[in-house]
């Protein structure tokens, strides 16, 4: 039963957009009404109504110790009680940057930022100011938040409620936006052909989860480090989702790759809003005030998300959380992959780590195109069933799932449980 909850929709409808303050919460084209969560512990979240859900959204990423972890609650209250904000330098802030350099060979110096969308759109301005050069190259299907120059064929929630652009983006910005296939280096190879000595930088979701969640192909990413050398480009890993969840570098350190620069976010918030970008000193020293390329904010730094991600990176460390999550994934994969084999589904299913998708398809997924070829009407019946046997998962097609340290073996049995009697309904 949602009653609860159908009637902050409704209220929420009255004086928010869509009911929502982002558009993937609807649950657009899953004929259900988003349920309203009242609390969350570890790996459960409660509604409104009471309802109990094992939850493998996990905020969208950042809640890799599980929702409410004792550590980073009493780093929040500790650091709230010294003031939630000052406007001026604190000593989390370098701590933080500490941290982030140290884990991150890649990067030598960064500036925190307040989410996401910031870090990248940071990025590309740094890039630009950096290269003397306006034009960049981005995937189809990767989504980096919603700056304009990078809402072209854009994933995420835009991919999911069917207008992959936005209004309100001039013309003018698109065209400076150069938009190809993922895991198609011709495509990008000719791309800089054609815009010789134009392409400020290529960015990219090292391993793309705003359309569910692929793969990069065997030297892709390597292929895209080349390219972007000889072009006089700078590589932008666009790390959001990847970074301190994949590995303790990142899908950089997984792959081997050394970007110019990186947008991080999610895990370094412990869950409070935040975002960073950083990368070589050289470039990043082109930053006010010590350079010309403009970038404020307000609450960057701010002392409780400073508190809250240090607390959440060094239990991670502590704990050898990486290790946990591979063995939770591989133990999540594997069930997975039984229930398609015993009912003989030609589902597609993706890990890294700790995200993970299905994909309603039984061909190999790659990129956006083959991501599309998915069974929408499908997942939403899985979506649905899956919801009301007290599992959550994305609801999208095109998101990636996450778990966390907080998930024990006996929710893994028990989604497995759900996940089976799910999709055996779609068995003819």
């Amino acid at each position: 039963m949602t009653t609860r909850s159908s009637e902050l929709f409704a209220r929420a409808q009255r004086r928010i957009p869509g009911g929502v303050n982002s558009p993937v919460r609807a649950f657009r084209g899953l004929d259900r009404e988003p349920f309203f969560v009242e609390r969350a512990a570890g790996a459960k979240l409660w509604d409104a109504d009471g309802n109990e859900y094992i939850d493998y959204v996990g905020t969208w990423g950042p809640a890799i110790l599980g929702h409410a972890p004792r550590v980073v609650v009493e780093a929040i209250q500790d650091a709230a009680t010294r003031g939630v904000s000052f406007g001026t330098p604190n000593p989390l802030e370098v701590e933080m940057a500490e941290l982030i350099c140290r884990w991150v060979p890649s990067i030598e110096k960064v500036r925190m930022v307040n989410s996401g969308t910031e870090a990248t759109m940071s990025c590309l301005r740094l890039a630009r100011g950096f290269t003397g050069r306006d034009k960049i190259i981005k995937f189809e299907g990767c989504y980096h938040g919603h700056v304009d120059a990078l809402l072209v064929h854009a994933g995420s929630g835009a991919l999911t409620h069917g207008q992959p652009d936005s209004a309100g983006v001039p013309a003018d910005f698109a065209r400076l936006t150069i938009s190809v296939p993922f895991n198609d280096i011709e495509a990008v190879c000719a791309a800089f052909r054609e815009n010789r000595d134009s392409v400020a930088a290529i960015i990219v979701e090292p391993v793309p989860a705003n359309a569910g969640l692929y793969l990069p192909r065997e030297n892709f990413l390597q292929s895209l480090r080349e390219e972007c050398t000889k072009a006089g480009a700078l590589l932008i890993f666009d790390e959001v989702m990847t970074g301190f969840r994949v590995a303790r570098g990142g899908a950089q350190e997984i792959y081997g790759i050394t970007p110019d620069l990186t947008a991080l976010g999610k895990v370094i918030g412990g869950g409070l809003p935040v975002g960073a970008f950083g990368g070589r000193a050289e470039i990043m020293d082109l930053l006010s005030p010590a350079g010309p390329v403009y970038q404020a904010g307000t609450l960057s730094g701010n002392p409780l998300a400073m508190a809250a991600g240090l607390a959440q990176l060094r239990e991670l460390e502590r704990i050898d959380g990486w290790r946990m999550l591979e063995e939770l994934g591989t133990a999540f994969e594997a069930a997975t992959r039984s229930t398609l084999r015993k009912l003989g589904l030609p589902f597609t299913f993706q890990r890294i780590g700790s995200m993970f998708c299905l994909f309603f398809t039984g061909e190999p997924v790659f990129d956006l195109a083959t991501a599309k070829r998915s069974d929408r009407a499908a997942f939403a019946t899985y979506f649905r069933a899956c919801l009301d046997g007290g599992v959550y998962f994305a609801p999208s097609q095109f998101e990636a799932g996450f778990l966390s340290t907080a998930h024990q073996p006996q929710e893994i049995e028990r989604t497995a449980a759900v996940v089976h009697r799910a999709l055996k309904t779609l068995v003819r």
